[in-house]
Parts: C-alpha cells; sequence; structure tokens
C-alpha cells in the first residue's frame, strides 16, 4: 500500500501532468476547453490536499506560454499564410494600421487576446504575420498566460470555496467558466457588431 502512494495512482500524478497536457494541447489545438481544465484542478485544489494551487497556476501559465509560442512561431514561419488570412477583406491601409498598433501597443494586443474568448489565436496569427518581434512577444505572452491562469484559477476557487466535495466543486468550476466564456463571447460580439454599425 505504501508503495503506490507515490505511483501513478496518486492523483496529484495523474492531475498535474493531465492539467499541463490539457492546457498545451487546447493551446495548440482550440479543441480542450483550457479554462474549465483549470477552474477545474483549482477547484480539486481548493478542496483536497491532492494538488497545489500555486503549482496548479504555474504548471497552466506554463502550458498555455508553449502553446502561444508554437503558434506564434508556426505564424512566424509561415507569414505568407498567415498574412493572407489576416488580410482576407482587409484594404492596405487596415494592414498598415494593424502594423502600427502592433509596433506601438502590441503587448496590450498579445494580453487582451489572451484574455478574450477566441481572441488569442487571431492576434498571435496577426502578431506573427506582421513580425512583431519575439523580443517583445515572449514578456507579452508570459504575462498574458500568468493572468489567463490566476483568473480561471479564481473561478474554480469560487467553486470549491462554496462546495467541500471535490467532484461537486470541479463540476461547477467547469460550468462556470464555460458560462464566463460564453458571455465574454457574447459580449465581445455584441461590441463587434455595434462598431460595425457605426
Amino acid at each position: 500500500m505504501i508503495a503506490l502512494s507515490g505511483s501513478w495512482t496518486d492523483p496529484s500524478a495523474i492531475g498535474y501532468p493531465a492539467l499541463f497536457g490539457g492546457v498545451l494541447l487546447g493551446s495548440l489545438v482550440p479543441v480542450v476547453p483550457t479554462g474549465a481544465v483549470v477552474g477545474a484542478a483549482a477547484a480539486i485544489a481548493t478542496t483536497t490536499t491532492q494538488l497545489s494551487l500555486p503549482l496548479v497556476v504555474l504548471l497552466a501559465a506554463v502550458a498555455a506560454l508553449l502553446g502561444d509560442l508554437v503558434t506564434f512561431g508556426v505564424a512566424r514561419a509561415g507569414s505568407g499564410a498567415a498574412l493572407r488570412w489576416v488580410a482576407r477583406g482587409q484594404t492596405p491601409e487596415r494592414l498598415a494600421s494593424a502594423r502600427v498598433r502592433f509596433a506601438t501597443r502590441g503587448w496590450q494586443l498579445v494580453v487582451v487576446g489572451r484574455l478574450v474568448p477566441a481572441g488569442r489565436i487571431p492576434v498571435l496569427l496577426a502578431a506573427g504575420a506582421l513580425d512583431y518581434p519575439w523580443r517583445r512577444l515572449v514578456p507579452a505572452a508570459a504575462v498574458a498566460c500568468l493572468l489567463w491562469a490566476v483568473a480561471y484559477a479564481a473561478l474554480g476557487i469560487a467553486s470549491g470555496g462554496l462546495f467541500d466535495n471535490p467532484l461537486v466543486a470541479t463540476l461547477l468550476a467547469a460550468v462556470l467558466v464555460l458560462a464566463v466564456g460564453g458571455l465574454a463571447s457574447l459580449v465581445a460580439t455584441w461590441l463587434r457588431q455595434r462598431r460595425a454599425g457605426r
């Protein structure tokens, strides 16, 4: 029995790799709801001693950062295809304006893109296509990923604080994260439509 406590059957031995792998995969291919993964892990860390909350936040931020850097790197390497994707329906003036925006406040665009639902990939593709420098992207993406991990962990902490049962807290964290993401997406769509109507 004692030998099993440190083995792969230990929830922390499963939880940390699942958290890291889930966030990394979702950051590369947006099929995994990464916010829900972080929220669920934070809920488990809050309601049990199996996971450490600071380690949950750190692993989530590092996995998200790796995914963002790979996405940006692919956009830079294939910048012709990325530029065509960004340039769809855009005038040369708007593209020039986008370059200026990235040159003057690119770090803000990277941070906001990470925090806004469905904003991360377009921002990273645009940054890569417009040759945004690595030396500026890496610190901005690191800050963005840390803020993102803290925000979604906070939702998990909120659900963990409401329920002592780890299963209920985890399920509530996932639902809460998806609901907040859906609401933010609706607000972003409404703002975009409102701006387009002007």
